[in-house]
């Protein structure tokens, strides 16, 4: 595997899932082998990929509590290139199990290990949390992604997170990376928006990406037919931003591996 991405942010409804699964779909699209792991309980990556987060045979869960293989899990969908390791509700149950259990930080890491020759990217999808589930993501990533929605004291968040990664580098994972930040629900009819997008280059501006996601109501629409972007509305400013997002991930991924 490449590169393994985390998609983290403490706060919810910034983009993460919408990025994960559009990017996935980009990426696959330029004939890349990609999967997407759902970490969140809430499953909205497996059901915004059309499946049912109720009635999957194995899941994200079986694989932290080792009920079955990474493997075992996988289901192919309608992208080709583009596989997912699906979530269900009892994932919310796993930081409990997985409170006092040995290795607890890197269930996801050993598990996904077997297949690391199998795929060029994986994509996880991280709950709106800094608990045990978002720590085995980070654990188990080269890199993270941090999508940060274009609002007020998105700044504040944002720091709060890069201090988590920078205490992960330190104690669980030492090659982590910041990938990059990328700005979503951008508005541009908003002062707000400007400024949120100003402020963050300033603070960081090796990081961030030059794309910027739009509101679009095409990509909200997207999850409730079981599509990505690209497949929903391909013609779409959402599903253009993220072409262009999926492209410059690439470049940057190709200039890190040559730096490397």
């Amino acid at each position: 595997m490449n590169r393994a991405f985390a998609l983290a942010n403490q706060k919810g409804g910034v983009g993460k899932t919408t990025t994960a699964i559009s990017l996935g779909a980009f990426l696959a699209a330029k004939g890349s082998r990609v999967l997407l792991v759902d970490l969140d309980p809430q499953a909205n990556a497996t059901s915004g990929l059309g499946f049912d987060k109720w009635h999957t045979r194995h899941s994200t869960y079986d694989l932290l509590i080792g009920r079955c293989g990474a493997a075992e899990a996988v289901l192919p969908t309608n992208r080709r290139g583009l596989e997912i390791l699906p979530a269900s509700p009892d994932l919310a149950a796993a930081e409990v199990e997985l409170a006092s259990a040995e290795d607890r930080e890197w269930r996801l890491r050993d598990g996904l290990q077997a297949m690391s020759d199998s795929y060029d990217f994986a994509l996880i999808d991280c709950p709106p949390s800094l608990g045990l589930l978002t720590l085995n993501a980070l654990a188990a990533a080269s890199d993270v992604i941090i999508p940060v929605q274009c609002e007020y004291l998105a700044l504040e968040g944002l720091s709060l997170l890069l201090d988590t990664v920078n205490r992960v580098r330190q104690g669980v994972n030492a090659d982590l990376r910041v990938f990059g930040i990328v700005m979503t629900m951008f508005d541009p009819r908003t002062n707000l928006s400007e400024q949120v997008v100003q402020e963050v280059r300033q603070h960081y501006p090796k990081t961030i990406f030059d794309t910027i996601i739009p509101r679009n109501i095409r990509l909200s629409e997207a999850p409730s037919y079981g599509k990505s972007i690209l497949d929903y509305d391909a013609s779409s400013r959402g599903a253009a931003s993220y072409q262009a997002l999926a492209e410059e991930a690439l470049r940057r991924s190709t200039l890190l591996a040559g730096a490397a």
